[in-house]
């Protein structure tokens, strides 16, 4: 194994005599291998090493654990420690991302964090032959292009990673570390099936290897290893064509129109784009998309050449990122549209009794208590009042956000409030501010009360006290 490293390594010229290289070790099998590894070639290779672990903020004791093995390897081998840390399941909920991607960008800011402080000067990853093969075949579920296809690279050079086990099995590495004698930490969510990966690394991988081909992972890794040749072609061929075929500006009578800065549009000239290969093409739409700031899947693409091949003039193509694309007799143009700026989120503290100023709404939220049972609630609307003994003390008011469900009484379903927000159910058109700053209680994490809809049937009193909810001195808002 360590000579296998040694060869890819220097064939995909990873790292220079000189390099400080800073291996991220989790504890785990493959992370553990490589920097054994390392460890053995470090003179030979002439790098200076160094031991880099994160702490998500996932997993509690088991974690802190892993944390502390990483540190007491890194002092048998006698090599720097630089921990870091982050709480991932805030930054996936605030963000709005899943938890591995959130863990991910954690990782990578730290990890540039250590070169840009003049740490390290490389970041290496334990990505293995299987990780390799994971990812293709995520990707090929997902649909992807030859870049798509090109999985995991051996280098990242704007993020300073290198990968140097990318050849080297799992298997490979466990049978490595048993002859060593070392030992590894082994990472409970990796056996979680709600992940993707985790489902296609011990069911579907092992089911196609079992029924189909028995070497599908080397398959697999091949095959990225021949998308990243065409993917590096076609980036040296869409980066010299698109020079010839795009210029900045919109065209007018007296020449490029010199409205706006070169960034914001640029047009695509319509008789030698045609003239290209279907591919190329392609690939030309993709590179230009990825100009502006915007990921384009097949399906943008196939909408841009039909579009350029024969569209009529004037149609506009709204595509991902806020991107416009609009067809001229001799151009295809792409601009940004241009939104105004999002409201702000609010969020606020509503003690049980008490009330809250929520400036954005230009109101007051009051939490107020109905004491005396059935009599002293009869005049109230059922629909409006909640049971306070299933409510936390402290309610939090907040604009509603995407993804949000409610369940209000004598509805089958929760329901998504982007839906319930819709005019047809509102009797009214909201506008987009509106809509945006419409507030929602919740309680423990569950919206409980919504402007306008019936509280959920499970809050219904059940006591004969109850809690009313009141918007004060904001109602003219419903109507602006």
């Amino acid at each position: 194994m360590i000579d296998r490293v040694r060869q890819y390594v220097r064939h995909q010229r990873l790292l220079a005599p000189g390099d400080r290289l800073a291996v991220a070790v989790s504890g785990g099998a493959d992370s553990v291998a490589l920097l054994r590894v390392l460890v053995e070639l470090r003179r030979e290779l002439g790098i200076v090493l160094s031991v880099a672990h994160f702490h998500h903020g996932i997993r509690g004791a088991e974690a802190d654990a892993d944390q502390q093995f990483v540190k007491d390897l890194a002092g048998s081998l006698q090599l720097n420690f630089y921990l870091g840390a982050g709480d991932a399941p805030v930054h996936a909920r605030v963000h709005k991302m899943s938890l591995e991607t959130a863990a991910r960008e954690l990782r990578h800011r730290w990890f540039l964090a250590l070169v840009n402080e003049g740490k390290a000067d490389k970041i290496a990853t334990a990505h293995t032959l299987d990780d390799q093969a994971e990812t293709v075949l995520m990707r090929i579920l997902r649909g992807a292009g030859a870049l798509g296809l090109a999985g995991i690279f051996p280098e990242q050079e704007e993020k300073h990673l290198v990968r140097p086990l990318l050849e080297v099995s799992r298997s490979e590495v466990e049978h490595y570390l048993k002859s060593i004698g070392q030992t590894w930490r082994t990472d409970s969510t990796n056996l979680d099936f709600e992940h993707t990966r985790n489902r296609i690394r011990h069911e579907l991988l092992p089911q196609l290897e079992r029924d189909y081909n028995p070497a599908l992972r080397q398959t697999l890794a091949d095959l990225a290893e021949v998308a990243r040749g065409e993917a590096a072609y076609w980036g040296l061929e869409a980066g010299s064509l698109l020079p010839r075929l795009v210029r900045p500006g919109k065209p007018s009578r007296s020449g490029r129109s010199a409205a706006g800065k070169a960034s914001e549009t640029l047009s695509l000239d319509l008789a030698a784009f045609r003239n290209l290969p279907l591919a190329a093409q392609r690939q030309v739409l993709q590179r230009l998309g990825k100009q502006m700031g915007a990921s384009l899947e097949f399906k943008h693409i196939q909408q841009l050449t039909e579009m350029a091949s024969g569209g009529a003039q004037g149609k506009r193509l709204l595509l991902p990122g806020g991107l416009v694309a609009a067809r001229s007799f001799r151009e295809l143009a792409f601009s940004r549209e241009e939104k105004a700026p999002p409201a702000p989120d609010y969020c606020y503290s509503l003690p049980v009794p008490g009330e809250v100023t929520v400036p954005e709404l230009g109101a007051t939220l009051r939490a107020r208590i109905l004491t005396g049972g059935i009599p002293a609630i009869s005049g109230y609307n059922p629909d409006s009042l909640l049971d306070p003994s299933l409510l936390a003390p402290r309610l939090t008011v907040r604009n509603w956000r995407a993804g949000d469900r409610f369940f209000p009484a004598k509805t089958r379903s929760p329901k998504k409030l982007k839906e319930l927000l819709q005019a047809g159910r509102m009797g009214q058109r909201l506008s987009m501010a509106q809509r945006k700053m419409w507030p929602v209680v919740e309680s423990a994490g569950q919206i409980v009360w919504v402007r306008g809809f019936a509280v959920p049937a499970a809050f219904a009193p059940r006591t004969g006290d109850a809690v009313l909810i009141e918007e004060l001195e904001g109602l003219k808002t419903l109507t602006e």
